[in-house]
């Protein structure tokens, strides 16, 4: 059950005493936006920067702020703001606040009209329901309370979105998707209302459906979501195809079994959607026997369908449907297909709205498809970039955490422990400047070079000269536009790309009574060397990045660990750690960290850094994360 609307006369926000104020006023986001069509989209943009500014500064309850109450708040003052724009016709003034303590949000959109009450589901006559009371319906939803503020000259509609309990539960992703769509798909009404709804609420409708649409990754959910906008209001069913357009197949989008089609190629039938449950199966049946064809030339604009009169019930024996073809970026992706009983051919304004729909649906599938190839890329690319298993070394033991963060690309950190002949042993932990492709190319030449010249006997120093020569030779810019090139095509203006790497480099030589370490740290966040009395202290000096200085001169440090020192080396996702505006290596915060693992183990030292690390800010990292314990036994 929604939330029970409150009107009271009081403001909603109450003023902060004079000592809370310039912190009240971080926690706050305001504008007053023109009362046209631009302002709902202007009022998603300040919650937005809001949300980020308030997890930016760290700021008390900024921990609670979940993509799920974002999207909540994003959906809610759009409705307030359009119904405000609609209703009043003046300038609004929207408000959006953080609770502190609770974690909740405070919404609020002001307009200059209070003789007019916000239009609510019950405010309408029975006969002539307009669009707009669903808004507010949603914001009952969604909304903890919410209520109305009358003042003199103004009017003020609030409402207050709960934090989530559990943050980290996304279970229910699919399922709140679908529910939020339910609530922006129109709701049935007789033909000669259509034009009264769509000079009123279609531009409301296109934003949020593009917004929920543009927010999936998953062409599985696109697909549901489609069906769930388009049905009941606009048609009674419809329809989705999406094809390969790759192999010139069509794919289905179901998790079931697929289609009966014969070797896997043809029309497979993605989602069918029906006011009528009960109808669906039947419905699939039917439109599985005459799949649209495509046609001939690329085009968005609607085809007539064949009426799948035998699938439907008896009084629904004749209508219209239409086929409009999924097209983004200039390939075809599939075909939607809608039909509606009792007309013969659907009304200018509905065909001209989904064909706007079909556009969004089209750009959607295809950016789900294109974070799903990355994403393969990613994967394959990664598996390629590490070694299979890190070398053990006699009178050594090792420690390794390695948790790349998955943001559509390949990590840019990288980790190395093998063994380079006559009693060596090296290791390697390295940064390379951005993600993806580019940096697999910068990953993909530095580790097996790195083996080739310690194997052939090179030094710390002449290892990292060699190097970095080799990241600015003018022959790695082929492979840079080859790994550009998976993901877009390249330009004439895309010139060549910068190949930074931070290293840490070091050689390992164990001896009766320790270990021998030389290392050198290009640009890199220096090592450091736990003693076996607590003591801490860096293990380089800084030099350096790699790629950047052509003929950069290198040098080593040597140092020997005697039974139970250890030696840990990250990369910046450890010292950058952010919590709000401070860092987890502000004021030597690390070298504090590993003092406090004085006696532990080489695996509990990671451990411990690792949760250390994750604690330090209130959302999970943003960065990828390595750390490399080395302790002599």
């Amino acid at each position: 059950m929604g939330a029970v609307p409150i009107q009271r006369k009081t403001a909603a926000l109450d003023a902060p005493a004079r000592g809370e104020a310039r912190e009240g006023a971080r926690a706050r986001a305001h504008a007053t936006l023109p009362g046209s069509s631009v302002a709902p989209g202007s009022a998603r943009a300040l919650v937005r920067a809001a949300f980020a500014r308030w997890t930016e500064d760290g700021l008390p309850g900024a921990d609670r702020l979940t993509d799920r109450l974002a999207e909540d708040a994003l959906l809610v003052v759009s409705e307030l703001v359009t119904n405000a724009v609609v209703h009043a016709g003046t300038d609004v003034h929207v408000t959006c606040r953080l609770e502190e303590t609770a974690g909740t949000l405070l919404v609020e959109v002001r307009d200059q009209h209070p003789s007019r009450p916000p239009r609510g589901p019950d405010t309408e006559p029975a006969r002539a329901t307009h669009e707009y009371g669903r808004g507010l319906r949603l914001v009952a939803r969604l909304a903890e309370s919410w209520g109305v503020t009358y003042g003199r000259g103004a009017k003020t509609v609030w409402a207050r979105l709960p934090a989530e309990e559990d943050p980290d539960d996304d279970g229910g992703a699919v399922e709140y998707g679908l529910d939020v769509a339910g609530f922006l798909a129109p709701e049935p009404r007789r033909a000669e209302h259509d034009a009264d709804w769509l000079h009123r609420g279609a531009l409301s409708f296109l934003a949020e459906a593009s917004d929920l649409l543009a927010g999936q990754l998953d062409e599985n959910l696109v697909a549901a979501l489609t069906g769930q906008l388009i049905v009941p209001r606009l048609a009674d069913w419809c329809a989705v195809w999406l094809e390969d357009e790759v192999m010139g197949r069509w794919e289905t989008l179901d998790p079931g079994p697929p289609p009966h089609a014969s070797g896997g190629t043809g029309p497979r039938l993605a989602r069918v959607w029906h006011g009528s449950e009960n109808r669906i199966d039947e419905l699939r049946r039917v439109l599985e026997k005459d799949p649209p064809p495509p046609p001939g030339a690329l085009q968005s604009g609607p085809v007539a369908h064949p009426w799948p009169a035998e699938a439907l019930d008896p009084r629904d024996a004749h209508g219209a449907a239409l086929a409009y073809r999924l097209i983004a970026g200039g390939r075809p992706l599939g075909t939607l297909v809608i039909g509606r009983a009792g007309l013969l051919r659907f009304p200018d304004e509905v065909t001209g709205l989904v064909e706007d729909l079909s556009r969004r649906v089209a750009l959607a599938v295809g950016t789900a498809r294109q974070y799903a190839r990355q994403a393969t890329i990613s994967k394959v690319l990664q598996r390629g970039l590490l070694p299979a298993a890190v070398a053990e070394i006699p009178g050594v033991r090792s420690a390794l955490v390695y948790e790349p963060c998955d943001k559509g690309g390949p990590s840019g950190d990288f980790y190395d422990l093998f063994p380079a002949g006559d009693g060596r042993w090296c290791f390697a932990v390295g940064d390379v400047q951005g993600k993806g492709p580019e940096a697999a190319v910068v990953i993909g030449l530095a580790r097996p070079w790195l083996r080739l010249l310690a194997r052939e006997g090179y030094g710390v120093a002449g290892v990292l000269d060699r190097l970095n020569r080799l990241l600015l030779d003018d022959a790695t810019e082929a492979a840079d536009a080859a790994a550009r090139a998976l993901v877009q095509p390249v330009g004439p203006a895309d010139g060549p790309q910068t190949r930074f790497l931070s290293l840490l480099y070091g050689e390992l030589t164990p001896f009766d009574g320790g270990v021998r370490c030389t290392l050198a740290s290009a640009g890199h966040p220096l090592p450091l060397l736990l003693g076996a009395g607590g003591d801490v202290r860096t293990a380089a000096r800084p030099q350096t990045l790699l790629g950047v200085v052509e003929d950069e001169t290198y040098t080593s440090e040597s140092f020997a660990l005697g039974p139970g020192d250890s030696l840990l080396c990250v990369t910046d996702g450890v010292t950058e750690r952010r919590s709000g505006s401070a860092q987890f290596d502000d004021a030597d915060g690390l070298a504090a960290a590993l003092a406090g693992c004085a006696g532990l183990s080489a695996e509990r030292i990671a451990e411990r850094i690792r949760r250390l690390v994750h604690e330090f800010g209130g959302r999970p990292p943003e960065d990828d994360l390595a750390l490399l314990v080395l302790q002599a036994e």
